[in-house]
């Protein structure tokens, strides 16, 4: 069950990263998984803590927050600006 948790809520993260930094439509629904789970990573490694034990509102938004600090690093290398 804490996989398909993990899933839902990358995907939830990642999507909501890629409207803000606007490569929604760069993206499917995959990559916004990855990008999910692996800005929750960054942000774990940033912020410490993680998302080990609960989902609650402050490890969400840091996860956001860890998505969206992912795709600005992307955007970085990829077109030489942030967005």
């Amino acid at each position: 069950m804490g996989i398909i948790v993990w899933l839902v809520v990358g995907g939830v993260c990642g999507w909501l990263a890629s409207l803000i930094m606007r490569t929604d439509a760069q993206q499917g629904i995959l990559l916004n998984i990855v990008v999910g789970i692996v800005g929750a990573f960054i942000a774990g490694l940033i912020f410490g803590g993680g998302i080990n034990d609960a989902i609650t509102v402050t490890t969400f938004l840091t996860s956001l927050v860890g998505a969206v600090i992912l795709l600005a690093i992307v955007n970085l290398i990829r077109r030489g600006s942030v967005r």
